[in-house]
């Protein structure tokens, strides 16, 4: 009985720590990755700003190759969104939507349904580094409530570092091989 008592005790003294530490998390939260890509800036961005080009590159969309997401809207133009509906909970359900488009970076609105709701929002900032080498800049921006702040920090931010990196990676060498 003695041992159940101090268990229980460890148990729920783990947890009030976590509970203080995750005051003191901050709930906003900017994760960001960049890479050098050897195309001109307007290339990369004409690629990117389709949405539908996210099926050969988007690291979240190849985790399930059954997924066929849905364009709603005129593709690459503000308003568009494309809508997904995973299987896999590591996918999910939600939707993005093009809100802001200048010649230098392309704004979104994160909507997930499946397996949390919650919003965010995503920028892809390009940079021309030279006639023929470009800069992008992946921005993922999160506004996460108590005590979920904490399990973001530590454990969402490197997931979500790690998934955009790869989509970097993966356009880098589609439009590298054009």
């Amino acid at each position: 009985m003695k041992i159940v008592k101090n268990i229980l005790i460890g148990l729920v003294s783990i947890i009030v720590l976590l509970l203080i530490v995750a005051l003191f998390v901050p709930k906003q939260s900017t994760v960001s990755v960049a890479l050098t890509i050897d195309k001109p800036k307007t290339e990369v961005y004409d690629y990117i700003r389709i949405l539908r080009n996210q099926d050969e590159y988007s690291s979240w969309v190849l985790r399930d190759p059954n997924l066929k997401p849905e364009i709603v809207g005129e593709d690459g133009t503000v308003g568009a969104i494309q809508k997904w509906n995973s299987k896999d909970d590591n996918v999910g359900e939600g939707e993005q939507e093009i809100t802001a488009l200048t010649p230098d970076r392309i704004d979104v609105d994160l909507r997930f349904k499946r397996p949390f709701e919650g919003t965010a929002k995503a920028a892809n900032i390009l940079k021309a580094v030279s006639d023929n080498q470009t800069e992008i800049i992946s921005e993922f921006y999160s506004n996460d409530k108590y005590p979920f702040n904490l399990m973001f920090y530590l454990f969402g931010r490197n997931m979500i570092k790690d998934a955009e990196m790869t989509s970097l990676q993966n356009i880098k060498r589609i439009l590298e091989a054009k």
